[in-house]
């Protein structure tokens, strides 16, 4: 169980097992260790916990499915609807992603998987623990659950 302050930069990259983690939380300290220059692997991201309340989760989600370009859809924003891109994405946006290279580069030694794959299995897997739900899970929703309801 290392923490983001002690992961060197080495040519394997950081496994992360993102169960009972918060989404945002768990972005931030992805992020910080992405533009330090690892390669990072997120596994088991269908159980990423949302916090807030599950009602409220779906009504926002199926608000931001419904923002797309007015002169022509196809050229709206793309709207990811599996754990693993949607978290891909979050972690996209505290990048600079648009405005530098460094964040080009980054964002390219991210992976996510949902479940783990068969080659990462044996590798040793890191948690943050600043990025835990502290309640219990039924205060939280799941991203796979997310992702099942709005399809």
């Amino acid at each position: 169980m290392a923490s983001q302050e002690t992961a060197v930069r080495t040519d394997r990259p950081i496994i992360v097992d993102t169960t009972d983690h918060i989404a945002g939380r768990l972005s931030s300290h992805v992020a910080k260790l992405l533009l330090k220059g690892n390669r990072v692997s997120l596994v088991n991201c269908e159980k990423i916990m949302m916090s807030g309340t599950r009602d409220n989760i779906i009504k926002e989600y199926r608000e931001f499915l419904e923002i797309n370009s007015i002169i022509n859809p196809k050229h709206g924003p793309v709207h990811y609807r599996r754990p693993d891109t949607i978290i891909a994405k979050m972690i996209r946006g505290m990048l600079p992603f648009g405005r530098k290279p460094s964040g080009i580069s980054a964002h390219k030694r991210l992976r996510t998987y949902i479940g783990a794959p068969r080659e990462l299995k044996s590798l040793e897997r890191i948690q943050f623990e600043k990025a835990k739900i502290r309640k219990s899970s039924s205060n939280y929703t799941t991203m796979g659950e997310l992702c099942r309801i709005i399809g």
